[in-house]
């Protein structure tokens, strides 16, 4: 290949949210050096990965879960700041700490096959040929829009859960949340003592965890994620089999009706959401809590996807390449799985560069000219009318 004009690297880390972080500390940790041995590219604009993007209601004290980042405690935390102050400082500071020389804003557009063991990663400042792509863009980038009958007529607004900014624009409002996870719940419980109604609505009727949720509870959840991946199918979140946890404020909000959940409607009328036993709520606004997917569509050119539309994967290795790991991805999307899967990575991206790849996790070797496989299909986030997602690669994690 000609590498006039390309940068050739060990490895390029694309991503510096949780995943990404821990793998760098790994990387350095283990003796390569930061933009001689690998580089590590972020398309947000600050340090903090998704965190900054979080609405400024969000305090620390209401996060739901968050594991410090390896060899740098996050100590004396302010609970009533942003969390996407805490955490974007505390990104922040570990970047300085440990000297990991992140580059953003960068955009990744695509990784491919170079054809001669490396791949080459393109993006908005140039391009890379790297031995070794750890993928660690999370989803936020990716934000589900569920799509149902009458949705382009509907005469009020439409936003996602990832544009909510606080209660206050929906003082006075009658509004609708669809979904049935974590930031569904935070945002309802924001926005009931300002609006002028809200109904909530899920898929699923949910499940509240009030019992002690241990090492052993998270290890089973974990593994049901991780079941799913090696079966390539899409992940669902960790979060998703661990259900929502029994807070006071949930308490509450349940013994006054705010969270009395109804099934999930069937089509959505210009002044509101109706079913089809007749049943019908007029809304001046639709909130869908509604989830993110996999922000991967710039490893397509890869062909990793299986039948199922998830990536197959053994370890934090993508089963159809060996030079390709996912972290953030799947079992590992957690704070304390991100760390856990930048280590997993790190190390075998170590016995792949010195020629000796874990015999015991299975893929295609570079040199066998076997990376790719069968059709991407890849799983498009579809937007309701005006609004569509970015068809750019991200590297948020």
């Amino acid at each position: 290949m000609n590498y006039t004009g390309v940068r050739k690297i060990e490895v390029v880390v694309i991503g510096a949210g949780q995943a990404g972080l821990a793998a760098a500390f790994h990387l350095r940790r283990t003796g390569h050096r930061p933009d001689a041995d690998f580089v590590v590219l972020d398309h947000s604009p600050l340090p903090g990965g998704a965190w900054q993007f979080r609405w400024p209601t969000l305090t620390y004290d209401k996060v739901h879960g968050m594991h410090a980042l390896p060899g740098m405690a996050l100590t004396d935390a302010d609970p009533a700041r942003p969390s996407a102050e805490v955490i974007g400082g505390y990104f922040a500071a570990y970047e300085r700490r440990f000297g990991l020389r992140v580059h953003r804003p960068v955009s990744v557009t695509a990784v491919r096959d170079a054809g001669d063991g490396r791949l080459r990663v393109e993006t908005s400042r140039g391009t890379y040929a790297a031995r070794a792509v750890i993928n660690a863009t999370g989803t936020w980038d990716r934000p589900f829009w569920p799509r149902f009958p009458g949705q382009e007529r509907f005469r009020g607004r439409q936003l996602h859960s990832a544009q909510y900014r606080g209660p206050e624009e929906f003082r006075g409002a009658r509004v609708v949340v669809v979904g049935g996870g974590t930031s569904a719940v935070q945002q309802l419980l924001e926005i009931a003592p300002v609006a002028a109604a809200t109904t909530w609505v899920t898929r699923r009727p949910p499940v509240f965890r009030t019992g002690p949720f241990g090492a052993d509870e998270g290890r089973a959840a974990v593994a049901l994620v991780a079941e799913r991946v090696r079966q390539g199918l899409p992940p669902r979140s960790v979060v998703s089999v661990t259900g929502l946890p029994m807070t006071e404020a949930v308490r509450q909000a349940r013994e006054s009706g705010v969270l009395a959940r109804l099934p999930l409607f069937d089509r959505i009328t210009p002044d509101g959401v109706a079913w089809d036993d007749g049943r019908s709520v007029g809304a001046d606004v639709l909130l869908y809590a509604t989830g993110f997917r996999a922000a991967v569509d710039h490893l397509a050119p890869l062909r990793l996807r299986e039948p199922g539309g998830g990536i197959r994967m053994a370890g934090t290795r993508a089963v159809r390449d060996p030079r390709v790991h996912l972290v953030g991805y799947g079992p590992s999307a957690s704070t304390i799985g991100a760390n856990r899967a930048g280590r997993a990575a790190v190390r075998e991206i170590r016995r792949l560069l010195a020629g000796t790849p874990d015999p015991d996790v299975p893929g295609p070797r570079p040199a066998d000219g076997l990376v790719g496989g069968a059709g991407y299909a890849a799983g498009a986030a579809v937007s309701p009318i005006g609004t569509r997602p970015s068809s750019d690669a991200r590297s948020r994690a």
